[in-house]
Protein backbone atom coordinates (compact mmCIF):
# COMPACT_ATOMS: atom_id res chain seq x y z
CA UNK A 1 0.00 0.00 0.00
CA UNK A 2 1.09 3.55 -0.72
CA UNK A 3 -0.14 7.07 -0.06
CA UNK A 4 -1.63 9.03 -2.95
CA UNK A 5 -2.76 12.65 -3.25
CA UNK A 6 -5.57 13.81 -5.51
CA UNK A 7 -4.62 17.02 -7.28
CA UNK A 8 -7.14 19.61 -8.47
CA UNK A 9 -5.85 22.93 -9.83
CA UNK A 10 -2.40 22.18 -8.37
CA UNK A 11 -3.90 21.78 -4.87
CA UNK A 12 -4.07 18.57 -2.83
CA UNK A 13 -7.75 17.85 -2.12
CA UNK A 14 -7.58 14.27 -0.82
CA UNK A 15 -4.92 11.90 0.52
CA UNK A 16 -5.57 8.14 0.69
CA UNK A 17 -3.75 4.87 1.23
CA UNK A 18 -4.32 2.43 -1.63
CA UNK A 19 -2.78 0.02 -4.10
CA UNK A 20 -1.65 1.39 -7.47
CA UNK A 21 -4.17 -0.89 -9.22
CA UNK A 22 -7.02 0.86 -7.37
CA UNK A 23 -5.62 4.34 -8.09
CA UNK A 24 -5.53 3.45 -11.78
CA UNK A 25 -9.34 3.01 -11.71
CA UNK A 26 -10.00 6.48 -10.27
CA UNK A 27 -10.76 9.63 -12.19
CA UNK A 28 -8.65 12.73 -11.80
CA UNK A 29 -4.98 13.23 -11.17
CA UNK A 30 -3.42 11.13 -8.40
CA UNK A 31 0.23 11.50 -7.36
CA UNK A 32 2.15 9.19 -5.04
CA UNK A 33 3.46 10.74 -1.82
CA UNK A 34 5.70 9.43 0.95
CA UNK A 35 4.62 9.60 4.57
CA UNK A 36 8.31 9.42 5.50
CA UNK A 37 9.41 12.50 3.55
CA UNK A 38 9.70 15.97 5.12
CA UNK A 39 11.81 18.91 4.03
CA UNK A 40 13.48 16.97 1.25
CA UNK A 41 14.67 14.25 3.64
CA UNK A 42 13.48 10.65 3.99
CA UNK A 43 13.02 9.43 7.58
CA UNK A 44 12.99 5.86 8.87
CA UNK A 45 10.51 4.31 11.30
CA UNK A 46 12.65 5.59 14.19
CA UNK A 47 12.13 9.19 13.03
CA UNK A 48 15.76 9.62 12.01
CA UNK A 49 17.05 10.42 8.50
CA UNK A 50 17.86 7.12 6.80
CA UNK A 51 19.30 8.17 3.42
CA UNK A 52 16.19 6.81 1.67
CA UNK A 53 14.73 8.50 -1.38
CA UNK A 54 12.83 11.67 -0.42
CA UNK A 55 9.76 11.44 -2.65
CA UNK A 56 8.47 14.82 -3.83
CA UNK A 57 10.16 16.81 -1.01
CA UNK A 58 7.25 16.66 1.48
CA UNK A 59 4.37 14.40 2.39
CA UNK A 60 1.23 15.75 0.73
CA UNK A 61 -1.49 17.12 3.01
CA UNK A 62 -4.85 18.59 2.08
CA UNK A 63 -4.33 22.20 1.04
CA UNK A 64 -0.72 21.69 -0.05
CA UNK A 65 0.42 22.77 -3.50
CA UNK A 66 1.66 20.25 -6.03
CA UNK A 67 4.30 21.87 -8.24
CA UNK A 68 4.24 19.71 -11.35
CA UNK A 69 7.31 21.34 -12.90
CA UNK A 70 9.51 20.55 -9.88
CA UNK A 71 7.49 17.43 -8.94
CA UNK A 72 7.18 18.47 -5.28
CA UNK A 73 4.55 19.13 -2.61
CA UNK A 74 4.74 22.12 -0.27
CA UNK A 75 2.57 23.68 2.41
CA UNK A 76 0.53 26.89 2.05
CA UNK A 77 2.53 30.11 2.37
CA UNK A 78 2.36 31.14 6.04
CA UNK A 79 3.12 34.87 5.55
CA UNK A 80 3.41 37.15 2.50
CA UNK A 81 7.07 37.97 3.20
CA UNK A 82 8.25 34.33 3.38
CA UNK A 83 9.86 32.54 0.43
CA UNK A 84 9.98 28.90 -0.59
CA UNK A 85 13.38 27.31 -0.97
CA UNK A 86 14.64 24.19 -2.68
CA UNK A 87 15.70 21.48 -2.00
CA UNK A 88 13.60 21.37 1.18
CA UNK A 89 10.54 23.07 -0.32
CA UNK A 90 9.80 24.70 3.02
CA UNK A 91 9.01 28.35 3.74
CA UNK A 92 11.70 30.66 5.11
CA UNK A 93 11.26 33.97 6.91
CA UNK A 94 13.17 36.99 5.56
CA UNK A 95 14.94 37.18 8.96
CA UNK A 96 16.54 34.15 10.61
CA UNK A 97 15.07 33.06 13.95
CA UNK A 98 17.02 34.20 17.05
CA UNK A 99 19.96 32.01 18.06
CA UNK A 100 18.13 30.89 21.23
CA UNK A 101 15.02 29.75 19.34
CA UNK A 102 15.65 26.17 20.46
CA UNK A 103 15.29 27.31 24.08
CA UNK A 104 12.54 29.94 23.79
CA UNK A 105 9.36 30.18 21.77
CA UNK A 106 9.19 32.94 19.18
CA UNK A 107 6.35 33.95 16.90
CA UNK A 108 6.72 35.72 13.58
CA UNK A 109 5.43 39.32 13.45
CA UNK A 110 4.58 39.97 9.81
CA UNK A 111 3.92 43.68 10.33
CA UNK A 112 7.40 44.37 11.71
CA UNK A 113 9.14 41.45 9.97
CA UNK A 114 10.63 40.33 13.29
CA UNK A 115 10.56 37.38 15.67
CA UNK A 116 8.81 38.19 18.97
CA UNK A 117 9.46 36.22 22.14
CA UNK A 118 6.33 34.78 23.73
CA UNK A 119 7.80 35.13 27.22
Amino acid sequence: MSHFAKIENNTVTTVIVAEQDYIDTLEGTWVKTSYNTRGGVHYGEDGQPDNGVALRANYACIGFTYDEINDVFYSPKPYPSWTISAPTWTWTAPVAPPSDASEKLYLWNETNKTWNSTI
